[in-house]
């Protein structure tokens, strides 16, 4: 274990997921989302298969015992991909990014729902914070939308994006049961060519002939999405889960930057005070789940029989 190292890899998977998120944006005129996820998701599977070659884990880590949970983890992803692309083609980035930490929240509550895990007084309060933090972010379209001040497709990306925190949430509680039976790679692989099967399914619906710059951007989108696959992965192999999630958060103020600079996007208050709220209840889970990993440490090394 190495922290330092892990922290470094989890900073750069952030900063590249980043980037193609950027790009996701830059292209959306273009290109409808299941197109894009089509790119996305076919152009990711090289930099995974590199890897696992290079690290000396294929063809083995691509066997599988639960090929029916990954079916159901793809459908999941592949949502929360599309609602993710068709949000960030019609909101600001920061806005989308913001309502996009529900996910994490979202999935406490799903894993108590579907996995029988239990939510106590710090979770409950935590899951209430990061709820009122979402909601805070989309209030004024809400607010908007009876003032007839927002166009009807700005309200669409701010349910899009929501809705694709809900998948998103959904696929954590699949991958935390998959990951009982499945490598890492095999979860990485299964859902890239699942929602490449998935998005062609779109492809009656509106695809476009993209010039070259565009399709070498969608490219380089899949690329980028698989690159942030295998620094995730080494990020959990050189620190704990509770060390590096906090550095996800990251990932508002690169969308700020992002968002100021490239797209002349201006956070509002409203986004700024309820991503500050959802990124404390995110926080607070973290830190209740470390302070429960330090007690089982204990508790297992009390009963540990001392040789």
């Amino acid at each position: 274990m190495n922290p330092v190292r892990g922290i470094g890899f989890k900073l750069l998977s952030v900063c590249v997921f980043m980037a193609m998120s950027a790009i996701i944006k830059a292209t959306a005129d273009e290109a409808p989302p299941g197109e894009q996820m089509f790119f996305r998701s076919l152009f990711a599977i090289p930099p995974v298969l590199l890897w696992l070659w290079a690290t000396g884990e294929f063809p083995r880590a691509l066997r599988t015992a639960n090929p029916a949970g990954h079916l159901w983890r793809g459908f999941v992803g592949s949502a929360a991909m599309g609602f993710s692309f068709l949000a960030l083609g019609l909101i600001p980035l920061p806005e989308a990014v913001a309502i996009g930490f529900a996910a994490p929240i979202l999935a406490t509550i799903f894993a108590a729902m579907f996995l029988g895990e239990t939510i106590r007084l710090y979770r409950l309060f935590a899951v209430a914070l990061g709820l009122a933090g979402v909601t805070l972010v989309i209030w004024p379209r809400l607010s908007e939308i009876n003032a007839g001040e927002v166009t009807t497709m700005e309200s669409v990306g701010a349910f899009a994006a929501l809705l694709a925190a809900v998948f998103a949430a959904l696929a954590q509680v699949f991958v935390r049961k998959l990951v009982s039976t499945e490598t890492t790679g095999a979860i990485v692989i299964y859902f890239s060519l699942t929602s490449t099967v998935l998005s062609l399914l779109s492809a009656p619906f509106g695809w476009t002939l993209p010039g070259g710059e565009t399709t070498a951007l969608l490219i380089f989108a899949g690329l980028l999405g698989g690159l942030g696959q295998v620094l995730l992965t080494l990020s959990y192999r050189h620190a704990e889960t509770s060390v590096i999630a906090p550095f996800d958060y990251a990932q508002i103020i690169l969308a700020m930057l992002i968002g100021w600079f490239i797209f002349a996007e201006a956070p509002t208050v409203f986004m700024l005070a309820g991503a500050a709220l959802t990124v404390l209840g995110g926080g607070i889970i973290i830190w209740r789940e470390r302070q429960l990993g330090i007690e089982r440490a204990r508790a297992r090394k009390v009963m540990t029989p001392q040789g």
